[in-house]
């Protein structure tokens, strides 16, 4: 085992499951990826060793580190094909935490289907070894009861089906509430990234990353994307403080993440 001083801001290029082996044990506060499915399992002619890859994730995430996973499903002789469920099963079985299943809503699909209604989202898979040690929930949702402050009776279902009265308190006193866990995201070109990431041909929204890194991670935290790609994770990153690790199997993709970062300047303010 190498270190991860070798690989700390920067993108390397080789196959995540040969050079996740190299970083040290419990040494990542947060992956954010977005793996190849479906058709792109042999991606750009390299195979996708999903199991050994979910295995070094968990030997390196550290305790309370969280791994969030973008995936969807290919459709396949008129059938979802259930990968993703698989995937996230499969990282539960190895030790991981499901913290949370959240939504990937786009705003508009990519294909319209003729026989079933337009798909237009992606699972982001929130896991966790143990509880997560780093929570910052954003919060950007109107609160419509904001300012309020009431009580009355309301009743609530026991486990054995019978009802109860309670008192029940409100005191609404955040103008802003919790956001929910559906995330839609403009997409398409010259909404969700620079002029980069559309020189790749899955990139997800320089949102989506943000939104992750600023929820479950701190400034000079060590993230992780193993499966890098346009080096959207990277980019976020670095603008919010955070060191970097990024790896992909495609020279392409390594060179064009390298430049993009290059072109990305680190935030003079400390973001949570």
């Amino acid at each position: 085992m190498i270190g991860i001083d070798k690989y700390l801001n920067k993108v390397t290029v080789g196959d995540a499951a040969k050079l996740l082996q190299e970083l040290p044990d419990a040494s990542i506060d947060l992956t954010i990826t977005s793996p190849p499915y479906g058709s792109l399992r042999s991606y750009n002619g390299f195979d996708f060793d999903f199991e050994a890859i979910a295995h070094e994730l968990y030997r390196t995430t550290k305790d309370g580190g969280v791994l969030v996973w973008v995936i969807g499903d290919e459709r396949v002789d008129k059938s979802e094909s259930g990968e993703s469920f698989r995937q996230a099963l499969y990282f539960k079985d190895i030790g991981f935490n499901l913290h949370d299943t959240m939504i990937y809503m786009k705003s508009g699909p990519s294909y319209p289907s003729q026989d079933t209604y337009y798909q237009v989202f992606e699972y982001m898979f929130v896991l966790s070894r143990g509880t997560p040690k780093t929570v910052n929930l954003i919060k950007d949702r109107e609160n419509r009861w904001w300012g309020q402050k009431w009580a009355k009776t309301r009743t609530r279902r026991e486990k054995d089906g019978s009802l109860k009265e309670q008192m029940w308190y409100a005191d609404e006193g955040d103008k802003l509430g919790v956001r929910f866990n559906i995330w839609q995201y403009s997409v398409g070109h010259g909404y969700h990234g620079d002029i980069f990431c559309h020189k790749h041909p899955a990139s997800f929204p320089e949102a989506l990353a943000e939104d992750h890194i600023i929820s479950w991670s701190n400034p000079g935290d060590i993230m992780l994307d193993p499966l890098c790609g346009s080096g959207t994770t990277l980019k976020m990153a670095k603008i919010h403080n955070r060191k970097y690790i990024g790896f992909d199997v495609s020279q392409e993709y390594v060179d064009l993440s390298r430049e993009r970062l290059a072109h990305t300047a680190r935030s003079l303010f400390s973001h949570t």
